[in-house]
C-alpha cells in the first residue's frame, strides 16, 4: 500500500459487525406472503452441492444474486432471497463408504462449514428458510408429489435398457457415460435391463417447446440448447420387409426424399432382430457385447469410431424393389427413433463414413444442381437441394420431394408421416443409498402399491453398512420389509432411490413455505412464484432446467402451483478461471505455492522453475483454485465482491489475479479514506451552486441514472466503471461552502449505489455520513434530480485532417457559430499557417478541418 493510500478501513472488524446488525434486525427476512400493494422479486441462485467449502465459482454467482436482491429491495421490492443445499448424491456415499462414516454425517458437517464460510461473504439471504435435500421434512413433501403425479397418470413403471456402473452398482444417465465408462468409478459401462420408473415427460414436449416462446428474459443460447434437447422433427415411418419375408423392421426417417439412394440399413445392438441374429451367431452376439460398453451420449457416439455387423440378412426397399443389407451398427441407439435407420450416405456423413468403412455404395440421389449428378469425395452433401436419379422424386427440391415420398409410402402401404420428439421420458431410479426413497411397496398380490400418506415420510435407515457393493437398502435386515398396504401378506419397499435432479426440480417452490406439512401453500406459492430472477451456470441449461419446466407443469396439473414456467428470468454466469501451474515433474502445482517472477514462476519452497500453463476454469484436479476464506481473511468479503463484478461482463469468463484482487483492495481503501474525510468535514447547507459544484452534482446524479440502468441489465461492471469515476471526482479538493456539500452529497449517493456491491463498506461510511439513520441496507434507492440530468454542455472533438487533435466543450444544442471558433482556437497550432480548405460541424459531436500547406 502506497503512503498516499494508507489502509484506514478494517474490514476484519467492520465484516461481522455489519452482518450482526442485519441479522438482528431480520433485514433480509421475507414475509410468508408480500404485503398488498407491495411488488414481488425472487431471486435465487442454483443451490450448491455441500462439499465442504465453497469455491470461487460459488462466489461469483451468489455475488451476482445478492446485487439484484439488494438493489430491488432498496427499490421498494418485498424480496425473496433463499438458500438451501442440494445434498443428496453419490459423492456422499462414496466418502461414506471411504470413510466408513453415515453419509448423513458427512452431509451436515460440510454444509455447517459452507454455511459459515457463505455468512463471511455478507450475502443478503433470508436463512431462515434454509434447508437441505436430505432433511426428510422436504424429501418427504417430495415423495407426496410423487405419488400424486402417479394418480396423475405421470409416472410409468417398466423394463429399460440402462447404463449400468459395475462399480457405483447404479444406473448411469448417458450424461454420465465418458468414452464408454462411468464418470465416477471409471469402470466399462454395461447395458443392463431393469424395471425402472419413469417421469412422463413426453406427453408434455409440445408444451415443454412452445413454452419458450415466453421465456423473454432467458438467454436465447439456452432456449436453443433446450429446443435442440427436445428436438421436434417432422418425417416418416417407414416400414422394410425382410427379403426372407420372416419380419419387418421400421425406420423413422426425416428423409424419406432420399430412400431413393439408400444404400443399407441398420439397426442398434438391443433391436429384436440384432438378438434374433445373435442366437445364432457368436460373432454377432460378440459385436453387441461390445456396444453394450460404448458410452451412449451423443458425443460419445459422434467422435467414436463408426462400426459394424453384416446380419447377412436384407430388406426391401418400398419404392426401388431393390434389397440391401441388414447391419447392427454402433451409431444406433434403440431409445432413438425406432432403433433402426436406413443408410443414405449421399446425403448423410455418418451415413458416408460408414459406407466409406466397409465398401457399401454411395448411390448420389442429391444435387445442388438438379440438372447434374455430383461427385461425392468424403463430405456427404447434407444440406437442401435438388432430387436426382430418383425416379417420380426426380426434379423437385429437397423440401418437395419429402410430402411427395411420403404420400408414395401411404399409398402403397409401406408408410406413414409422423412427428418425432429427441426427447425420452426421464428414468428417475437410481440404485443407491443416499437419495429420496421412492414411496413405493411391492406385494406379489397386488403389485406395485403408493406408501399410505399417513406413513410418510419413508425416511432413510440410519444404520446402514457399505463393506457389500450396490445399494444397502438391498442388505439392510428390516427396512424393506413391511405389510401390503392393499392386502396386509408381507412386502417389500422399493429400495431405488430418486434421481438427485428431482430434488432440484422444485426446491424453488419449497422455498415459499419450507416449514409447510404440504409440498405447497397456495397464497405463498402464488404470491411468489415464478421465480423472477434465476442465476447459474451454462452448464445447467439442457437437463436441470428442462426438468424443473416439467416439474412446474406436473406440480400445476397435481393443483400445488399455479404458474408452467419456474423462472421468468434467467442469467448464466461465466467461470472464474487462473492460470495453471506444473513443477518439474510434471505435477498440477496451488496457485499459493508458486511465486511470480519476471520471467514466470518458481516454487516458493525451493525455487525449482514452475511451468506455467494456460488461464482455464478452477478445478480441483488442476489445483488452479484460490481459497475464498483465504482471501477473505487477506482482504475482506467486499473485496472479493468487488474483484468478481469489476473485471468482465458477468456472462463472460473472469480470471482470477493477485493484482487484480490487490487492485480491488486498493479503490476500496480509497473509498473508505475519501469517504472518512468527507464525512468529518460534514454537511453545510447552500442557496445555491457554483459551476464545479454544479458540475460535480450533475455528475453524481447522472451516476444513478447509469448505475440503475447497468443493475437492470446485469452489466455489473459498467455499474463499477461509473463508481470509479464517481470517486476520482468526488476526491478532488476543493474549496468553498458549495464545492463541500457537493461533494458531501456526491460521496452519500456514490455510498448508497455501491450498497448492493459493497454492503460492509456501505455500512461503514453511511453510519458516518449519516449517524442514526439506520442501516444502508435499509435505504431506499437514491433518486436523481431531473433538472441536474439535462445536459447544458457536450464535449466535441475536434479533427484535423479526420484525426484527433483536441476537444471543445459547447453549450448544449450550439450551432456552427459557436463551435467553430471554438474548435480553431483549439487546433490553432497544430494548423499552423495551412490553410482551411474545408470545416464539417456534426452538432454535439464533432468539428473537423480539412487542410492543406
Amino acid at each position: 500500500m502506497s503512503e498516499t493510500e494508507p489502509t484506514r478501513y478494517d474490514f476484519s472488524t467492520a465484516e461481522p459487525h455489519w452482518q450482526a446488525q442485519w441479522e438482528a434486525q431480520s433485514c433480509f427476512k421475507a414475509e410468508d406472503v408480500p404485503a398488498e400493494g407491495k411488488p414481488k422479486y425472487y431471486v435465487l441462485e442454483m443451490f450448491p452441492y455441500p462439499s465442504g467449502k465453497i469455491h470461487m465459482g460459488h462466489v461469483r454467482n451468489y455475488t451476482l444474486g445478492d446485487v439484484v436482491a439488494r438493489y430491488k429491495r432498496a427499490q421498494g421490492f418485498a424480496v425473496l432471497h433463499p438458500m438451501g443445499w442440494d445434498a443428496f448424491g453419490l459423492p456422499a456415499e462414496n466418502a461414506a463408504r471411504e470413510n466408513k462414516a453415515n453419509p448423513a454425517d458427512w452431509t451436515y458437517r460440510n454444509i455447517a462449514n459452507m454455511r459459515a464460510e457463505l455468512k463471511r461473504m455478507g450475502f443478503s439471504l433470508d436463512w431462515t428458510r434454509e434447508f437441505a435435500t436430505c432433511d426428510p421434512e422436504y424429501y418427504g413433501q417430495q415423495q407426496k408429489l410423487f405419488l400424486d403425479f402417479w394418480k396423475a397418470g405421470l409416472v410409468e413403471r417398466r423394463d429399460a435398457a440402462v447404463n449400468w456402473d459395475p462399480v457405483d452398482m447404479t444406473v448411469l444417465a448417458n450424461e454420465q457415460v465418458i468414452d464408454g465408462r462411468g464418470w465416477r468409478s471409471g469402470a466399462l459401462v454395461e447395458k443392463k435391463k431393469l424395471s425402472q420408473w419413469f417421469l412422463k415427460i413426453t406427453d408434455s414436449a409440445q408444451d415443454l417447446l412452445d413454452g419458450l416462446n415466453s421465456l423473454e428474459r432467458w438467454p436465447e443460447r439456452v432456449k436453443l440448447m433446450q429446443e435442440n434437447w427436445i428436438g421436434h422433427s417432422q418425417g416418416a415411418e417407414v416400414t422394410f420387409k425382410l427379403a426372407d419375408g420372416s419380419d419387418d423392421i421400421t425406420v423413422y426417417t426425416t428423409r424419406p426424399d432420399t430412400l431413393f439412394g439408400m444404400s443399407f440399413l441398420a439397426i442398434a445392438a438391443e433391436h429384436p432382430i440384432a438378438s434374433l441374429v445373435a442366437q445364432s451367431n457368436p460373432a454377432a452376439a460378440a459385436f453387441i457385447a461390445e456396444c453394450a460398453s460404448q458410452g451412449t451420449s451423443e458425443a460419445a457416439i459422434e467422435a467414436a469410431e463408426k462400426r459394424g455387423f453384416d446380419t447377412g440378412l436384407n430388406v426391401i426397399n418400398p419404392l426401388t424393389g431393390q434389397e440391401h443389407p441388414v447391419w447392427i451398427a454402433n451409431f444406433v441407439l434403440m431409445e432413438y427413433g425406432t432403433g433402426a435407420i436406413f443408410g443414405c450416405p449421399c446425403g448423410d456423413q455418418r451415413d458416408l463414413d460408414f459406407a466409406r468403412k466397409y465398401n457399401l455404395p454411395v448411390p448420389v440421389v442429391v444435387s445442388p444442381d438438379k440438372d447434374s449428378t455430383p461427385e461425392i469425395g468424403n463430405k456427404a452433401l447434407d444440406g437442401d437441394g435438388f432430387i436426382v436419379n430418383s425416379g417420380f422424386l426426380s426434379g423437385l427440391t429437397t423440401k418437395e420431394a419429402k410430402p411427395r415420398a411420403i404420400a408414395e409410402l401411404e399409398a402403397r402401404g409401406f408408410g406413414k408421416a409422423v412427428q418425432n420428439w429427441r426427447l425420452r421420458d426421464w428414468g428417475i431410479s437410481r440404485q443407491r443409498y443416499w437419495g429420496c426413497p421412492i414411496p413405493v411397496i411391492h406385494c406379489e398380490a397386488c403389485g406395485a402399491q403408493p406408501v399410505p400418506a399417513e406413513q410418510l415420510p419413508v425416511t432413510l435407515p440410519a444404520d446402514v453398512t457399505f463393506e457389500t457393493p450396490g445399494n444397502p437398502l438391498d442388505h439392510h435386515p428390516t427396512w424393506r420389509h413391511v405389510n401390503c398396504p392393499a392386502c396386509g401378506k408381507p412386502a417389500t419397499r422399493e429400495t431405488d432411490t430418486f434421481d438427485t435432479f428431482i430434488d432440484s426440480s422444485w426446491y424453488f417452490a419449497r422455498f415459499t413455505a419450507p416449514r409447510a406439512s404440504t409440498p405447497t401453500v397456495a397464497a405463498a406459492a402464488n404470491a411468489w412464484l415464478p421465480v423472477d430472477q434465476y442465476v447459474g451456470g451454462i452448464e445447467h441449461a439442457i437437463l436441470h432446467l428442462l426438468y424443473a419446466r416439467f416439474f412446474t407443469r406436473a406440480m400445476h396439473k397435481t393443483g400445488h402451483l399455479a404458474v408452467d414456467e419456474p423462472f421468468a428470468g434467467l442469467f448464466t454466469q461465466g467461470m472464474v478461471t487462473h492460470e495453471s501451474y506444473k513443477d518439474e515433474n510434471g505435477a498440477w502445482l496451488y496457485p499459493d505455492e508458486i511465486t511470480r517472477t519476471a520471467d514466470g514462476a518458481v516454487l516458493k519452497a525451493t525455487g525449482a522453475p514452475v511451468t506455467v500453463g494456460r488461464v482455464e476454469k478452477m478445478s480441483k484436479s488442476k489445483r488452479n483454485t484460490v481459497d475464498p476464506g483465504a482471501i477473505v481473511g487477506r482482504f475482506g468479503a467486499d473485496t472479493a465482491r468487488w474483484f468478481v463484478l469489476s473485471d468482465n461482463p458477468p456472462e463472460r469468463d473472469v480470471e482470477w489475479t493477485e493484482n487484480g484482487v490487490q487492485g480491488s483492495f486498493r479503490f476500496l481503501q480509497r473509498l473508505a479514506r475519501v469517504g472518512e474525510e468527507i464525512a468529518k468535514a460534514g454537511n453545510t447547507q447552500v442557496e445555491s451552486y457554483g459551476p464545479e459544484a454544479k458540475k460535480l452534482r450533475q455528475l453524481a446524479h447522472r451516476a444513478i441514472e447509469a448505475v440503475t440502468q447497468a443493475l437492470e441489465s446485469f452489466a455489473f461492471n459498467l455499474a463499477v466503471a461509473r463508481l470509479y469515476e464517481l470517486l476520482n471526482a468526488v476526491a478532488t479538493p476543493a474549496e468553498g461552502a458549495d464545492m463541500q456539500a457537493a461533494r458531501f452529497e456526491a460521496m452519500e449517493i456514490l455510498v448508497r449505489l455501491a450498497s448492493p456491491l459493497v454492503p460492509h463498506l456501505a455500512e461503514h461510511l453511511f453510519a458516518k455520513l449519516q449517524p442514526g439513520a439506520g442501516l444502508a441496507a435499509q435505504q431506499p434507492w437514491p433518486k436523481a434530480d431531473p433538472a441536474l440530468l439535462v445536459v447544458d454542455e457536450l464535449t466535441v472533438a475536434v479533427q484535423v485532417n479526420g484525426k484527433l487533435r483536441g476537444t471543445i466543450l459547447v453549450p448544449a444544442g450550439a450551432g456552427e457559430e459557436i463551435a467553430i471558433p471554438l474548435a480553431k482556437e483549439a487546433v490553432a497550432g497544430t494548423i499552423g499557417t495551412q490553410t482551411i480548405v474545408k470545416q464539417i460541424y456534426v452538432p454535439g459531436r464533432i468539428v473537423n478541418f480539412v487542410v492543406k500547406p
